[in-house]
């Protein structure tokens, strides 16, 4: 008998290899992605401005930084002895105003570029449900623990999401026209919304994000799906009860990649999870004659891979 309904992905078109250049966006199932992408060494770069959830936040990176946006004094705020900018995540948040300007616009420079040059743009969606700055009516980022009375929260639209959506990738296929689009939902769920709107809003999200796919040219990972139709039970969760935890990432990732990683890289990933494995290896004597020619080994292994795929370690 079989107690799993198992969901089976086809191979994609326009596959990853090692000459690709990946950019991942959006809420905090991306950065588990990329993690994944970085240990096998892949191009990969992940949330210039951190972790962003809705799809409103990160139409306006998209947008700031194709529009070469200067950010000032006047994109900043103080509060609790830290700058912040509602476009960002607090990781980009300093103590030093100076600083996190400075941030900011260097993530918006570096950007600009991985959106004009990426093969690969991997957009995670986490929420509908936004928060609207009172004060200059802009759906922000990132809250970063302002007074909840100077914010409206709103649930967007299939429509408003899939408006979003579309500018999205048209403003990318200006700059890149050859770039592939992947969305997804984020398995984790926003239970502080609530259990029903948390449910709506993930609902709205697939909605928006099939109705634009099927007139733009994008695609859709089902990592929300396999979280919920496919593992189905808390022990694949955290301790929190509300993120997946790593057996649940890598189950995900491993349908990723048979989706889309080309099959000829993974003798290559094989390669190159022996030699992270290598570099983590804690030897019992450091000076042995056996491992330092293992150490030599793993040296030239490393350097075949840099001479022939570029591969940096």
């Amino acid at each position: 008998m079989n107690f799993r309904t198992n969901i089976q992905l086809q191979k994609e078109e326009n596959q990853i290899d090692y000459a690709s250049k990946l950019l991942l966006i959006g809420s905090c199932f991306s950065e588990n992605i990329s993690k994944k992408l970085a240990y096998y060494k892949f191009d990969v770069a992940s949330n210039p401005f951190g972790i962003l959830f809705n799809p409103k936040a990160i139409e306006t990176l998209i947008e700031n930084s194709l529009n070469e946006k200067i950010y000032t004094d006047r994109d900043v705020f103080l509060l609790n002895e830290r700058w912040h900018c509602f476009d960002s995540h607090s990781d980009l948040s300093a103590v030093a105003k100076n600083e996190l300007i400075f941030n900011l616009n260097s993530a918006i420079k570096s950007t600009n570029k991985q959106l004009s040059e990426s093969t690969h743009i991997i957009i995670t969606l986490g929420t509908a449900w936004v928060y609207r700055f009172i004060e200059t009516n802009a759906i922000v980022g990132n809250c970063h623990k302002v007074p909840q009375k100077k914010f409206v929260k709103e649930l967007l639209s299939i429509e408003e999401i899939s408006v979003s959506l579309k500018n999205i990738c048209n403003r990318i296929s200006e700059v890149n026209p050859k770039a592939t689009i992947i969305f997804t939902v984020s398995p984790v769920r926003h239970i502080k919304d609530g259990f029903v709107e948390n449910s709506q809003s993930k609902a709205h999200l697939i909605s928006a994000i099939h109705e634009t796919i099927s007139i733009v040219n994008g695609r859709y990972f089902p990592s929300f799906e396999m979280m919920m139709d496919d593992l189905r039970d808390y022990r694949f969760y955290n301790s929190d009860m509300i993120h997946p935890n790593e057996t649940a990432v890598d189950y995900i990732w491993e349908h990723f990649m048979r989706a889309w990683i080309n099959e000829n890289t993974a003798s290559i990933m094989k390669e190159v999870y022996s030699i992270q494995k290598g570099l983590a290896h804690k030897p019992f004597n450091p000076n042995s004659e056996q491992h330092l020619k293992f150490l030599l080994d793993l040296n030239q292994k490393i350097q075949v891979l840099k001479n022939n795929y570029n591969i940096k370690f």
